[in-house]
């Protein structure tokens, strides 16, 4: 199906999704930075007055046309100011976590300006390290806090300590807006008879309809560990109220892992992998090469963000290619993990933070912004001044309707300091048959109730 080109606006409407924790003030600088925060009335926006200056940037752009604007944007702020030279460090998502907190610590050339991974075990604990500096004078500056929305802001805001989630001082601006959805082949659909599923029993009659045909229900690759996050989330929007995903994805008091609700979803998960509709031998198999596999046209639907938008995805599977959001399942409401992507930040260790945050201004401004469309990314504002058309428009519509909705849940890592790795390796376990779904919420619930207790008498 073919869609005519035109021009889609959206209203970003995070909503509860960024409400915060409220806890006591901690004394930040627990590894030794001092988490500097400049004065608006101390900002330097003449780059040019501060002479030669080598900035470093690290990212995680690698994939080819995201990694072609962010190299096409380094240039141009080169070229407007030509005493600035960029020394850019690109690592993919899961290098760039493993590697961050010894690089911005180093006495050793550490990085002025960083993509970092807003949830409590990245963003956090940087915050609580005092390993960042706080942004609040420069959003005063460059305005920043009337072009991004709060909704926005409050998903790289902390409070000094980085025990309060989603309020207190801001630490990052994000280019990008993301969901988790659901890709899917048209022409295969077609081939099975089938229409986009809108429910959770359409769904799993297209997957056993899939498996019977010889098809790869779902390409699936969690090798990388986190796109089990997504899988998890995906099934788990079918089954939970958004409130109760929205209390555990931000570590709040009030929900339990341990639900009849959580207990089906992880069921869900199980089945799905107990029956073959994820490509075999999924745990071992790398992301990129699982919608690569998808782009080759072996799978029926692939589970990932819009992030995908920009690469040869799209290119590869032209018209055949569809986006929509997740099926809605027993709890009879639509939910979507998402959020923005990786803010960029300014480290406590630059010494050049009047030009890093000139960077990021001029890296999420509207031409930016322009860019960022064009190379078929979501931008998190302006996204109604870029004309799109074919699965670009899906995606555009499905942003739009995720914020008419107020549909949008956190990403489930960020309940805790330690829940990236507590989830996705007990993700794999429960995917893989090592562990039962009992053992696996128990899991769980243990980090975020643990957390939750301990955070609450703070």
């Amino acid at each position: 199906m073919k869609r005519s080109r035109r021009r889609i606006g959206r209203a970003l409407a995070v909503g509860g999704a960024a409400i915060a924790l409220t806890v006591a003030a901690c004394a930040p600088g627990d590894d030794g930075g001092s988490g500097t925060e400049t004065k608006k009335s101390d900002v330097n926006t003449d780059i040019e007055s501060v002479g030669d200056v080598t900035l470093t940037v690290w990212d995680q752009e690698v994939r080819g046309a995201a990694s072609k604007t962010m190299e096409d944007l380094n240039a141009a702020f080169e070229k407007e100011y030509p005493n600035v030279t960029i020394k850019r460090v690109s690592r993919s998502f899961s290098d760039l976590r493993k590697t961050l907190r010894l690089a911005i610590t180093s006495d050793q050339d550490p990085p002025d300006v960083v993509q970092a991974n807003n949830g409590r075990s990245d963003m956090g604990q940087f915050v609580k390290a005092g390993l960042l500096q706080s942004l609040d004078g420069y959003a005063e500056a460059y305005g920043w806090n009337d072009r991004f929305p709060e909704s926005v802001r409050s998903l790289a805001s902390y409070s000094e300590d980085g025990s309060t989630f989603g309020e207190g001082n801001l630490y990052g601006v994000p280019q990008l807006g993301e969901i988790v959805g659901l890709w899917y082949n048209k022409a295969k659909l077609k081939d099975l008879g089938a229409e986009p599923p809108k429910t959770t029993e359409d769904f799993e009659k297209v997957l056993a309809a899939a498996k019977d045909a010889g098809e790869v229900p779902i390409q699936y690759g969690d090798l990388d560990a986190w796109p089990g996050i997504h899988m998890l989330g995906f099934v788990q929007n079918q089954f939970v109220a958004p409130d109760t995903i929205r209390t555990l994805g931000f570590g709040r008091e009030g929900a339990s892992w341990e639900s009849d609700e959580n207990e089906q979803a992880a069921q869900t998960l199980s089945d799905w992998a107990d029956k073959g509709y994820f490509t075999k031998d999924f745990n071992g198999l790398g992301s990129d090469p699982a919608w690569q596999n998808f782009a080759k046209g072996e799978g029926v639907f692939l589970v990932q963000g819009t992030w995908l938008l920009a690469e040869d995805l799209v290119k590869a599977l032209g018209d055949d290619l569809g986006f929509m959001l997740p099926p809605v399942g027993p709890s009879g409401e639509q939910s979507v993990t998402g959020g923005t992507g990786l803010p960029y930040a300014v480290t406590d260790a630059s010494d050049n933070a009047d030009v890093a945050a000139a960077y990021i201004d001029f890296i999420t401004n509207e031409n930016a912004m322009k860019a960022m469309a064009d190379a078929g990314n979501l931008p998190v504002v302006d996204a109604d001044k870029a004309d799109v058309s074919g699965v670009r428009a899906e995606v555009f519509e499905a942003w739009d309707e995720v914020n008419k909705q107020d549909a949008l849940v956190p990403y489930l890592d960020y309940a805790t300091p330690d829940f990236y790795d507590t989830l996705t390796g007990h993700v794999q376990k429960l995917t893989g048959g090592s562990e039962s779904v009992d053992e696996f919420l128990a899991a769980l619930e243990e980090d975020y109730s643990g957390f939750v207790s301990e955070n609450s008498g703070h």
